[in-house]
């Protein structure tokens, strides 16, 4: 299907195909610079790559600023290679051998996109590809209508072909694509009428009707997915994910096989019922605490470099004030100097001027050392600052995990002396549930059941301990972070730059 003349030897994109065809798309004075310059790809917006029986798309990651690539007319089975082309607007791969739409992922600024005759079966895999405007895939093997539904994702669409595919001779081939793409102004080369939109629309409402709900439904539980993966992604900055509901009481459980073999006992259900609302309960505590903290965090960070700000502006305007006072005043100073009658005058008045000069230099100076005084104490006020609302929030977070280590030994307590009793009763034959064989089987003596809670507990105590480590690792990775950017804000102050 290439255009290409196969008796060649397949080619490959190397640096002597690419200087000789940036060469060749410049003047011949450019040429003769950029031969005694050099070429830099990362300059080069366009590149013609046409007619050259390249095999494989490959070494074109130097040309980072790229808009326009062409490469049809060669011999090329696969789109690869171009992710580095981020800044591409117009892709021309028509006249190749192109089974699969693939490789485009990164291309996403791309709006002209030509894969006109070559095999390719299915239009798929261009998701992200958002700006699309006119799309060429006439000449393929397309030979069901569904390819057509694929396209309705691209809303900036206008112009398509797709003549010379197999679909194309069936009967209602322009009404069913028409219909299916409303945005579509052009379809193989001709301008879409008003009378062909309302005779397709007419014609197949019934099935865009039901695509329309479809997508519909698909858009509102995408952006149902992203509200929560942004609340997800706003609780982790909060070090709290996962900790509304019962998302780590479960967790507690998720692998624990020997709390499974016990809930079976009697009464132990009811129990772990009350443990898993009063351990819920703490965590629910734990968390609205930790989102008010981390507001409180984000205030105070705000707070200091507004601060930080207007003390700089501040400074800034009054001295440009001083500066301006000082112009005005002396503005027609250097002329009289320059028209003195005398010499002993002209240098009595330069005598005035450069002490007039040292003292603008003296109150901008002290202006500068009043502005560090500020900053150091508003500094000195944030790191405190700083430190109370750490501490405060790890004494805090320690109370309220605590609390959760409590419920679990007050709950193992309970299930201690369930799991005996209930070990006393079948050794006497008193137990009248119906157990599982492998419950019955740790119901033999009293070491068993005691060994088998006991580990049940660990389990549970290590992913609470477990989690309060991460709530104040955050913590103290924040804190570092906040120094470490005032710090790196303020290093210009003589006291840090040790003056």
């Amino acid at each position: 299907m290439s255009q290409s003349d196969n008796s060649f030897e397949p080619n490959v994109i190397d640096d002597e195909m690419l200087q000789k065809a940036v060469e060749e798309q410049w003047p011949e004075d450019i040429r003769k610079l950029a031969k005694v310059e050099g070429i830099n790809f990362k300059d080069v917006m366009e590149l013609q790559l046409r007619f050259r029986n390249i095999l494989q798309i490959d070494n074109l990651w130097q040309f980072e600023n790229l808009t326009k690539l062409q490469l049809d007319n060669n011999i090329i089975e696969k789109i690869e290679a171009l992710e580095s082309l981020i800044h591409l607007v117009w892709l021309d791969l028509s006249f190749n051998n192109i089974e699969v739409i693939e490789g485009l992922d990164t291309l996403v600024k791309l709006q002209d996109l030509s894969l006109y005759n070559n095999r390719i079966s299915k239009i798929e895999h261009m998701d992200t590809l958002q700006e699309l405007q006119i799309f060429s895939i006439g000449k393929n093997n397309l030979t069901t209508l569904e390819n057509v539904v694929y396209l309705r994702r691209f809303k900036n669409l206008h112009t398509l072909n797709l003549t010379g595919n197999p679909f194309c001779d069936e009967e209602q081939y322009m009404l069913f694509v028409v219909a299916h793409l409303p945005g579509l102004v052009y379809l193989d080369f001709k301008l879409v009428s008003d009378t062909t939109r309302e005779v397709a629309i007419s014609n197949y409402h019934y099935l865009t009707d039901l695509l329309e709900h479809e997508e519909a439904q698909a858009l509102a539980q995408l952006e149902e997915k992203q509200a929560q993966q942004k609340e997800l992604e706003y609780h982790k900055t909060a070090f709290v994910e996962y900790l509304n509901g019962s998302f780590l009481f479960d967790s507690l459980y998720a692998e624990d096989t020997e709390a499974a073999k016990l809930a079976y006992l009697p009464g132990v259900d009811d129990l772990l019922q009350a443990y898993r609302k009063d351990f819920v309960s703490v965590c629910e505590n734990l968390f609205n605490y930790c989102l008010k903290e981390h507001e409180k965090r984000e205030a105070e960070v705000s707070d200091f470099y507004e601060g930080l700000h207007e003390v700089l502006t501040a400074n800034q305007e009054e001295g440009r004030r001083i500066i301006l006072d000082f112009e005005n005043q002396n503005k027609m100073r250097l002329d009289e100097i320059h028209h003195a009658s005398s010499h002993d005058t002209a240098e009595s008045m330069r005598a005035e001027y450069n002490e007039d000069i040292l003292q603008l230099s003296e109150t901008l100076m002290t202006l500068e050392m009043q502005m560090v005084d500020q900053l150091e104490e508003l500094i000195k006020e944030f790191e405190r600052n700083i430190a109370v609302i750490a501490s405060t929030f790890t004494e805090n977070v320690k109370g309220m995990m605590t609390q959760c280590r409590d419920l679990e030994n007050r709950h193992h307590e309970k299930l201690l002396e369930i799991s005996i009793s209930a070990l006393e009763k079948s050794l006497k034959n008193e137990l009248d549930e119906e157990l599982p064989d492998d419950v019955r089987e740790f119901l033999v003596d009293k070491n068993t059941i005691v060994n088998m809670v006991n580990k049940s507990h660990d389990i549970h105590l290590l992913k609470i301990s477990m989690r309060e480590c991460d709530i104040l690792l955050n913590m103290y990775r924040w804190e570092a972070s906040v120094k470490e950017k005032e710090q790196n804000s303020c290093q210009w102050t003589p006291q840090r730059l040790g003056l």
